[in-house]
This record gives structure tokens, C-alpha cells and sequence, in this order.
């Protein structure tokens, strides 16, 4: 692939049909603050090794797609306050010019689909945004989902977003969601946002055999939800989530704050009122993503 570089571990694997999950850089540079975010890195790739899988973790680096980074890759991509946060629109600029950058759940999908990965394990994915009938904002998330034929693995959608009105533009897009385990579509920091899934699994081989049905059916691709709640004891309390989140949206109001400044504002938000609890519920859930993932890949 044109400007494109593959780890040999992960190029290794790929050819030998062994399991490789991809992984976002985004919650390196501009999720976690420092040091913690390089720590976190290096744990999540462990995570995938102890599951039986490869980290491909994905990132721009000087102007060349990093399918796979090592030590002193992760290192700046935590570190140098340069790195920028591309989704999947920015890549061709970030590559023009020589740029380095890391990749949203919308660049990630499509760079990991693009180089032959079949699982893609994040946080939670965006979507639509509150009082979409004024700024009809939405995450370029559901468009690249929409046309990209991998596994993602999350904790649903951040809650800081209209999540009905996510699950119904998935619908529309032709995007499936399966529950794991669960009967209700998780809400990021909380283990359910009270929406209904339609499909449940109960198995990393349940999930394997729907993704195997969808290969059979053939084109058109999109991507397969793979919607994966927070453990109970490990989420945020659901009745302070509801009174920050409200706290942040009547000062978001206020404040006239719109587009995409919209949910990193609430984002810092809660995690500021909460104490760090988000933060923590955050971590918690990427964790377990990551896990099923890697036992996901395995399966296949």
C-alpha cells in the first residue's frame, strides 16, 4: 500500500492467517493525560498478546501510515505535543505534507480494514450528536462504519451523544450491532444506556460465526458492532453520570459552545466534576474491549 508501513510482525502474521487486532492512537495523544496514556498503550498491546492475538496499533507518523508501531513510536505518539488527531477525511492531507498524526476510530477502521485486519477494538464509538435537528452533527464515524468491513469492538457510543438516534442511524446505514452478553446497548461510561439491542451473543466463537455469515453474504461491506458493556462493579454511578452530564450540557448551552468542540468540552467535563471516575470507566471499558477482541481474532 502507497506510503503505508507494516511492521514485519504484523505483516507475518496477516500472511499467515493468525490473529492481529487494531488499535486506535488517539486514546494515546489525546485521551489519557501523561504519563499514564504511554502506560495504558503498552498495556492494551499486551492485552491482545495474552489473548493469543498481535497489536497493530495505528498511527501517522511523518507522513507514512504505521500499520503497527514500536517502543520509540508509542513513545511519540504519547509524548510530542505535535501529533494531530486525524480521522479518516484528514489522512491524505496528513500524508501530503508529511505529517504526524493519531487515528480516530473512523481513520483506525478504515487503515486496518484497508490492510487486511479483520477486528478493530476502541472505547466507544461517536455518532449523533444531541440536537441534531439544529446542527445536524454527526460522528464521520457511521459513514466510514457504513462502507468498511471490519469487527469493531466498544462500549457502545460515548453517552455524552444522542444514542436512539445513533442505534437508528446504524440502522439506517446498514451497520450491524450485536449485544455481548448483554440484551442492552451499553452506555460508554455506564453498562447500559436503557436502548434494546436486537441480536445477542454470548461467545468470542458466537461472534466469529456472525462475522463468518457476513463474509458468505458478500458485498456490500460495512462494519459489525460488537457491543461490549463495562463491567457492572467497574462503571461510573450511573446517578452521578446523569447529574454531571447535565451539569455539562446546560453549560455547553451557555456557553454557546457547537460542533466539534462539543464533545471534548463534555468529555473534559465529566471527567473534571467526576473526579477522574470517567476516566477510570473509560479505561475500564477499553480494557475489556480489548480482551473480547483479542479472543474474537483468535476465534476466526
Amino acid at each position: 500500500m502507497l506510503l503505508t508501513e507494516v511492521t514485519e510482525e504484523v505483516r507475518e502474521a496477516l500472511a499467515a492467517n493468525r490473529p492481529v487486532v487494531a488499535l486506535e492512537s488517539t486514546i494515546i495523544a489525546h485521551g489519557l493525560p501523561r504519563p499514564r496514556n504511554l502506560a495504558v498503550a503498552a498495556e492494551l498491546e499486551g492485552l491482545v498478546r495474552s489473548g493469543g492475538a498481535i497489536p497493530a496499533t495505528i498511527a501517522v507518523i511523518d507522513g507514512r501510515i504505521r500499520i503497527g508501531l514500536d517502543k520509540l513510536q508509542l513513545e511519540r505518539v504519547a509524548e510530542d505535543d505535535s501529533v494531530r488527531k486525524l480521522g479518516q477525511r484528514d489522512l491524505a492531507p496528513a500524508l501530503a505534507t508529511g505529517a504526524s498524526g493519531a487515528t480516530t476510530v473512523s481513520a483506525t477502521a478504515f487503515l486496518a480494514a484497508r490492510a487486511g485486519i479483520k477486528v478493530f477494538a476502541t472505547g466507544g464509538l461517536g455518532g449523533v450528536h444531541r440536537e441534531w435537528t439544529r446542527d445536524q452533527d454527526e460522528s464521520a464515524d457511521l459513514r466510514v462504519l457504513a462502507s468498511t468491513g471490519i469487527t469493531v469492538v466498544c462500549a457502545g457510543v460515548k453517552s455524552v451523544l444522542d444514542v436512539p438516534a445513533t442505534l437508528q442511524r446504524l440502522e439506517t446505514l446498514g451497520v450491524g450491532v450485536v449485544g455481548y452478553r448483554t440484551e442492552h446497548f451499553p452506555g460508554f461510561y455506564l453498562s447500559s444506556s436503557g436502548q434494546p439491542v436486537d441480536w445477542t451473543v454470548h461467545s468470542p466463537e458466537g461472534v466469529a460465526e456472525v462475522i463468518h455469515a457476513r463474509e458468505a453474504l458478500g458485498p456490500p461491506e460495512s462494519a459489525l458492532i460488537v457491543a461490549n458493556p463495562v463491567a457492572e462493579s467497574e462503571q461510573l454511578d450511573p446517578g452521578l453520570h446523569d447529574r454531571v452530564l447535565g451539569e455539562a450540557l446546560d453549560e455547553c448551552r451557555e456557553r454557546a459552545i457547537t460542533g466539534q468542540s462539543v464533545t471534548p468540552f463534555l468529555l473534559d467535563f465529566l471527567t473534571r466534576e467526576t473526579g477522574g471516575a470517567s476516566l477510570e470507566a473509560n479505561v475500564s471499558a477499553v480494557r475489556g474491549n480489548v480482551r473480547l477482541a483479542a479472543q474474537i481474532a483468535a476465534a476466526l
